[in-house]
């Protein structure tokens, strides 16, 4: 318990408008995807809205990677570099992630969506959508990190999909990864009590196949294995004594 990071009111204040701030870039970034964009244009602006809060993109902290998005296509899950290749067609899944860095604290985010999404398609994501919610719920005083990693293998496992097993949700706040780890999944390992003025990074990161992954060849793009649609659902949550408080809701 000594290493997770109890934030008080005021940064938590701060953290919120930052969270709103990449809120609103993330909805603007939502209506930008359509058949025929690419990746790049997406990057491009992020860049540019970020760069009008006064605060920075997190991702840019992260040693080695040097763009402000994180953008993957169908069986991409995590990580993608946002290139001019990445051309977006209809019926394709697309996931962006993104972080600002804000009065010295940060706030991660991301969201999936089809374009003119086939039914199958439509129905896969409804499911992240819901469980994202779902677990956001159980970010609650009293609660233990299992409760949500519950939430989440409940919800996409009676979906009919597979929880990613190799990647897990995580504590963010003056550095963008802290403790505690929150899996998808419950593991039968030590519990944590959820405290009042923890902020959480809840993911939901799900599949239509095989939760196996493979590493592609420009060294940060995480996909699945089987080639199978993947998706990403994240929200910076903050614990309070009046129930979970999401940061970054756009």
């Amino acid at each position: 318990m000594d290493k997770l990071t109890i934030k008080n009111p005021e940064e938590i204040k701060v953290m919120a408008e930052g969270g709103k701030k990449i809120g609103d870039i993330k909805g603007q970034l939502r209506q930008a995807i359509v058949a025929g964009a690419n990746a790049l244009q997406i990057e491009t602006l992020a860049v540019e809205l970020i760069g009008k809060t006064g605060g920075e993109p997190s991702f840019m902290k992260v040693p080695g990677y040097h763009w402000a998005t994180c953008i993957n296509v169908n069986d991409g899950l995590v990580h993608g570099i946002p290139t001019k290749d990445v051309v977006f067609k209809k019926g394709d899944k697309v996931s962006v992630d993104i972080g600002l860095y804000y009065k010295g604290f940060h706030s991660d985010t991301s969201f999936s969506m089809g374009i003119d999404p086939s039914p199958e398609l439509a129905a896969f994501l409804s499911v992240g959508e819901k469980t994202i919610w779902k677990a956001i719920s159980a970010a609650k005083m009293g609660n233990r990190i299992s409760d949500i990693s519950r939430a989440i293998q409940t919800n996409i496992e009676s979906g009919g999909y597979q929880v990613i097993r190799a990647l897990v949700g995580h504590g963010v706040g003056r550095e963008l990864h802290e403790e505690p780890s929150i899996p998808g999944f419950v593991t039968g390992g030590r519990e944590i009590e959820i405290r009042e003025g923890m902020t959480l990074a809840i993911e939901v990161m799900y599949t239509q196949g095989s939760p196996e992954l493979v590493m592609e060849k420009d060294g940060w793009t995480i996909s699945m294995r089987d080639a199978k649609i993947a998706a990403l659902y994240e929200e910076t949550v903050a614990v309070t004594r009046h129930g979970p408080f999401v940061l970054t809701a756009g």
